[in-house]
Formats: structure tokens, C-alpha cells, sequence
């Protein structure tokens, strides 16, 4: 049980939070580890050589990355024991929306990304919140 009192302004319901991003993940992942060559495709570039074990290596990380916050979604996240866990997050949907942003410019696929960085920009500000405004609750 929770005894630790969190302001209404900084309080995030950690499991669900760990459950979605686990779901994105795991979605992402499987999409781009079964459908690889299609993906490469889509971008205009052949399914061989670095590009297709790269598009791999991403989709084991999106499925291994999945793994983790679902086995943590019990834990209270942003505490001193699975701060790196939320770390991890935040970096990875501020990074990753930071290149979503990025690659908006020009894209044909500019409604595609518009959507996945907005959902990445809000994972990263509900990690960031939980990692460093205490939102500190397992549900």
C-alpha cells in the first residue's frame, strides 16, 4: 500500500502509465520485427544489409524495453529503487519525439509521425513528472 501523500498536480497512476507504454512498445516492436521489409520499403530503401538488421536490433529493443516496464508495472516508479526504470523512459520519449519532430519537415508521412510524436511527447512529460515531481504512485 501507498503511504506516501502526493499533491493532486504531481499525481500520476504509475501501473497504467508502465501498462500503456509497455503496450506501445510491445505493439511497436512486433510490428517492426514482423514486418521489417515492409517498413524499409515504405521509406524507399531495400530490405538487405544494415538497414534490415537495424530495423531488427530496433524492434528487439522495443519488445525488450516493453518487457521491462511491464515487469515493473507493480513497483513504484520514480522512488530511489526503479528511478533508473523511469530514467530510462524519459529518455527514450524525449529522444524518440525529438526525432519524431525532426523528421516532420517534408515527410510524406507527416500525419504518421505528427501523432506518434505527440504520444511520445506525452509519455516523456508523464515520465518526467513521474521521475521528477514525485509522482510516485503504484496504483
Amino acid at each position: 500500500m501507498n503511504t506516501q501523500t502526493t499533491s493532486p498536480e504531481t499525481f500520476v497512476n504509475t501501473k497504467i502509465l508502465m501498462t500503456a507504454s509497455a503496450g506501445l512498445m510491445g505493439l511497436l516492436g512486433l510490428g517492426v520485427s514482423l514486418f521489417p521489409d515492409e517498413i524499409l520499403q515504405s521509406f524507399g530503401t531495400q530490405p538487405e544489409g544494415a538497414p534490415a538488421v537495424l530495423i531488427q536490433l530496433a524492434g528487439v529493443f522495443y519488445m525488450s524495453f516493453a518487457l521491462l516496464n511491464w515487469m515493473a508495472r507493480e513497483k513504484l516508479i520514480g522512488g530511489i529503487y526503479s528511478r533508473p526504470v523511469a530514467m530510462g523512459n524519459v529518455v527514450h520519449f524525449l529522444a524518440g519525439s525529438i526525432v519524431f519532430v525532426k523528421h516532420l519537415t517534408g515527410s510524406p508521412l507527416l500525419v504518421p509521425f505528427s501523432i506518434v510524436a505527440g504520444v511520445y511527447a506525452l509519455f516523456a512529460a508523464t515520465f518526467g513528472t513521474v521521475a521528477f515531481a514525485g509522482g510516485q504512485s503504484c496504483g
